[in-house]
């Protein structure tokens, strides 16, 4: 009995399908509502685009995670090369949002990439894990010879002197060593010194996304209450770099042994 009644009802379902204007479909098996099937299309495409959406942001914040250095938008454009340049920066964005909540991680923009870090205010803690620092800190006579190069720079070795007023030959080898700086030319006078600048790993290690990052040499000497030397001002470079060139063998400046600095 219960069989003959199932397959009544589904004589007279089908009976008002048939009755139905094209493109309307019965909502329930009972008939209790239609739905349009244009709609029903759309609806179903909106979804699909939301959890596309969710899944690109999901793969991008693994990449940034994953990546040992700051992943830059160009880096993400590559990488994700089958989805558009809009749909990356959309997901982009998302997860800033994301990240402006309260937690123990951060987005931050640095070295014109972006980075996924332990909050600053919880350093502390994180240290904790660790036993042993991995990582040396930078002398007081290194940190301010890297503050005359970055807000003069490029710079020689012998403006960094008179700036400071001690040699500094070897905390420029030291900071060389490190990555932070680089010999970006030669200046156009009697030596032809060298010229250094700060790297990208500089930027890095400080959390700087780029030299304009940086804070004016006036607002720290008045935090720090001392006067500014009159020396150590941000400046452009006036003088056309020269190129850096292989060293020729009549040239003894250039062939010096130990690799002093000029």
């Amino acid at each position: 009995m219960r069989r003959i009644r199932l397959a009544t009802r589904r004589d007279i379902v089908a009976e008002k399908d048939e009755e139905l204007p094209k493109g309307r479909t019965l909502q329930g098996g009972d008939g209790a509502g239609l739905q349009d099937g244009p709609d029903a299309s759309v609806q179903e495409g909106e979804s699909l685009g939301q959890r596309a959406a969710a899944e690109l942001k999901a793969i991008l914040e693994a990449l940034i995670f994953a990546s040992p250095e700051p992943l830059t938008p160009k880096a993400m454009f590559k990488l994700l090369d089958t989805e558009t340049n809009e749909d990356v920066l959309a997901a982009l964005a998302e997860l800033k949002t994301d990240y402006e909540r309260p937690g123990g991680l951060a987005l931050v923009e640095v070295a014109g990439g972006y980075q996924i870090v332990t909050r600053q205010e919880l350093h502390d803690w994180v240290r904790r894990l660790f036993h042993e620092r991995t990582t040396q800190k930078l002398t007081v006579q290194a940190l301010e010879t890297l503050a005359v190069i970055a807000y003069r720079q490029p710079t020689t070795a012998l403006e960094i002197t008179e700036v400071r007023g001690v040699n500094t030959s070897g905390v420029l080898n030291t900071l060389l060593e490190r990555h932070l700086i680089k010999i970006v030319g030669r200046k156009q006078i009697v030596g032809r010194p060298f010229l250094y600048a700060t790297t990208r790993e500089f930027l890095i290690r400080f959390g700087l996304n780029d030299l304009d990052d940086l804070p004016k040499v006036e607002d720290m000497a008045e935090v720090l209450g001392f006067d500014a030397p009159a020396l150590l001002v941000e400046q452009t470079p006036s003088e056309e770099l020269l190129p850096l060139e292989e060293p020729e063998a009549d040239e003894p400046e250039d062939t010096e042994p130990g690799g002093s600095v000029h």
